[in-house]
């Protein structure tokens, strides 16, 4: 057998490890797709206002459920307080939600990927790292 046979069969016996181990990950995120759908279906996130006479309740994507005010809200008569107290309890909750629904999904996404940390951390470095790391191995390779 010569060297480059030799060099030929390694290397097509890493390529065929790494396509397994892909592939491996690619079944894993499938099969849990359905029960990631299933958690994001049921998940909600409810939040009171600082004085707790509201309780704001959103969905997965930050989709408003319900809003519910204490009787005692009624007392003030000040309907713009009431607004703001409603707007910033609603987007608190809102947000609660978005970071929820973020830490879910990365539980389904394989680790060191750029777009788990980008959900994690929101650094768009973490998501353009890995692609801009294949470019250059890329460019290194050609050059």
């Amino acid at each position: 057998m010569t060297l480059a046979e030799t060099v030929d069969r390694d290397a097509n016996r890493a390529l065929r490890q790494r396509f397994d181990e892909v592939y491996g990950q690619y079944q894993r995120l499938r099969s849990g797709l359905d029960e990631l759908r299933a958690k994001l279906a049921e998940l909600r996130v409810t939040e009171r206002s600082d004085d707790g006479q509201v309780t704001a309740t959103v969905g997965a994507r930050g989709e408003l459920i319900s809003v519910e005010l204490a009787p005692a809200v009624f007392h003030a008569r000040d309907a713009k307080a009431l607004s703001r107290k409603i707007t910033l309890t609603v987007h608190r909750a809102a947000s609660a939600a978005t970071a929820a629904t973020q830490e879910l999904v990365t539980g389904y996404l394989p680790e060191g990927q750029g777009s788990a940390e980008f959900l994690r951390s929101g650094d768009f470095g973490a998501l353009l790292g890995r692609a801009d790391a294949a470019f250059r191995d890329e460019g290194g390779a050609r050059g």
